[in-house]
């Protein structure tokens, strides 16, 4: 049963008003990191298997019901591995979404070689948007988890387009507070994500092979 395009907009609308002030502030963290309140503990459902829950997300999904046809989206750019398409609840005129056509619930469950395929698109679809949209400038942006303000569990790259002074986010006007670390805390912290990092994954790539090396 195909939906129209009203009633596509009007369900992603309603999924993303209620989180909207929340995906703002997440947004503007960078700049002037503020602190958000918990998420709801989950509710666990013994009855449901993995395999069970994942089929059930990807036909929820509204990403995957635009990949398969399903429903209607204003699309930009379509390959084998991804699409571009504009976001419904635009931060600004021409803000996209990059998504894969494949289900990934998050970034970091998305195989490398989809992130590669999205990440390709980049240069020429924010080109394309930035001149038809007369922007000099965008943000990149992925939004990775609940407290990150992830909305949709179908992993997606926004592309913003800006201009000067549009004053997007009335934080950038403030000054950065940048953490005070001393050296010591530094050389630990990098240690600390060194070590969980997988060598087998660095070492796929033959120019971290000098890396890989020192650490063996």
């Amino acid at each position: 049963m195909q939906c129209s395009f009203a009633q596509t907009h009007n369900f992603i609308h309603k999924a993303t008003m209620s989180t909207q002030a929340r995906r703002l502030a997440v947004l503007c963290a960078h700049i002037n990191p503020t602190r958000l309140p918990p998420d709801p503990p989950a509710r666990l459902s013994l009855s449901v298997s993995p395999a069970a829950s994942d089929t059930q997300n990807q036909n929820d999904c509204v990403f995957c019901k635009i990949t398969r046809g399903h429903s209607p989206a204003v699309k930009l750019y379509e390959d084998d591995m991804c699409l571009c398409i504009l976001d419904t609840s635009p931060l600004s005129h021409g803000h996209s979404l990059i998504i894969p056509k494949s289900h990934f619930p998050s970034l970091n469950a998305t195989p490398p070689s989809v992130v590669a395929a999205m990440c390709s698109k980049v240069p020429f679809i924010s080109n394309a948007i930035m001149k038809a949209t007369g922007c000099s400038s965008f943000n990149l942006l992925v939004n990775n988890g609940a407290a990150a303000g992830q909305v949709i569990y179908h992993t997606h790259i926004h592309i913003i387009p800006r201009k000067a002074y549009d004053s997007l986010w009335a934080s950038e006007s403030l000054l950065r507070r940048p953490l005070n670390l001393d050296d010591e805390k530094v050389s630990q912290l990098a240690a600390r994500i060194q070590k969980q990092l997988l060598p087998s994954d660095i070492c796929q790539d033959t120019k971290n092979k000098s890396f890989c090396s020192s650490k063996t």
